[in-house]
């Protein structure tokens, strides 16, 4: 819903993801007129329960008392999960008592150590952990991987079987099934393999880092900061941001399935040039736009 950087452009409003994961959304990150985009894709967030902010840079949070605030006025009723760095709560507490009165909901803050690479939430399909990222303040990108699937049960052995819809669940979970004869059908002949875990990694914003490497190894996607061309690259180390080419090395030496830039500089009209300049290097890369839909695949392994 935002893939600029501090200064918004006619093209690009600040940081704001929202990723759907096993009927779950996870909002990443949301910057001022992360509101704007929501309405115009159009975005329902009817699902979302967890906020997850990498930093407390403005183009990265300055969205979040309005979307909060736009929650209570639609009669939200279901509490609603912030993780961030612990100064959030202290900066965003007193504007929720002030412009949320008549809330139908409660805001929990979350805190995590951005040095850390840890996991910060966690239920019955979905993990989310930290990743520690080198900026000018405390800054974490985010894991998000799902939890392994129970097998596929064999549509034509349940009719061959006559299996009952109460051995299903058990032969998913690695049972065998005995038939009325008593003869013994054994789980692997009744199951395909459960289909791979999906794995997303977001890393903004971050200065190139290698570190970052084995925590993200092999992910199905990677969304990186590719803030700056590579003639700017002065100006990136001096920021502590990553060029094109350097969010390419990192996807290329990570060995990820596809890689997605964003965070561009308003000094970029041509983002054309950070694209073809992180394609020269890693050539499954897409590069990111306002309002872009994108459906995370498998990695394909050699």
């Amino acid at each position: 819903m935002g893939c600029g950087s501090a200064l918004p452009t006619r093209s690009n409003l600040p940081s704001s993801q929202l990723l759907e994961l096993r009927n779950k959304q996870f909002l990443i990150d949301c910057g001022e007129g992360m509101q704007i985009r929501m309405r115009q894709m159009p975005v329902r967030v009817s699902r979302m329960n967890h906020i997850f902010i990498s930093h407390l840079h403005g183009d990265h949070c300055f969205g979040l008392i309005g979307l909060i605030c736009t929650l209570g006025m639609l009669g939200r009723t279901a509490d609603l999960y912030i993780h961030a760095q612990p100064d959030l709560e202290r900066l965003l507490q007193p504007l929720i008592n002030y412009h949320g009165d008549g809330m139908l909901y409660k805001v929990h803050f979350e805190p995590f150590n951005p040095k850390e690479h840890a996991v910060i939430y966690e239920d019955r399909s979905v993990c989310v952990s930290t990743l520690p990222l080198r900026h000018r303040v405390p800054c974490a990108g985010f894991l998000f991987e799902e939890k392994p699937r129970l097998p596929h049960i064999l549509p034509e052995q349940i009719s061959r079987y006559n299996i009952p819809h109460s051995s299903i669940n058990l032969i998913k979970q690695g049972a065998g099934f005995t038939t009325e004869d008593g003869t013994y059908i054994p789980h692997e002949q009744l199951t395909t393999p459960a289909t791979s875990p999906l794995r997303y990694a977001y890393c903004s914003d971050t200065a190139y880092n290698e570190r970052i490497i084995p925590l993200i190894q092999g992910v199905d996607c990677l969304y990186h900061e590719a803030t700056f061309g590579s003639e700017m690259s002065e100006r990136a180390r001096h920021t502590m941001h990553s060029t094109a080419a350097q969010a390419a090395t990192i996807a290329q030496k990570a060995q990820v399935g596809q890689l997605i830039i964003g965070h561009f500089s308003a000094r970029h009209a041509d983002q054309g040039r950070l694209f073809e300049e992180a394609r020269s290097i890693f050539p499954n890369t897409i590069l990111a736009h306002d309002g872009m839909r994108h459906e995370i695949r498998h990695a394909i392994t050699s």
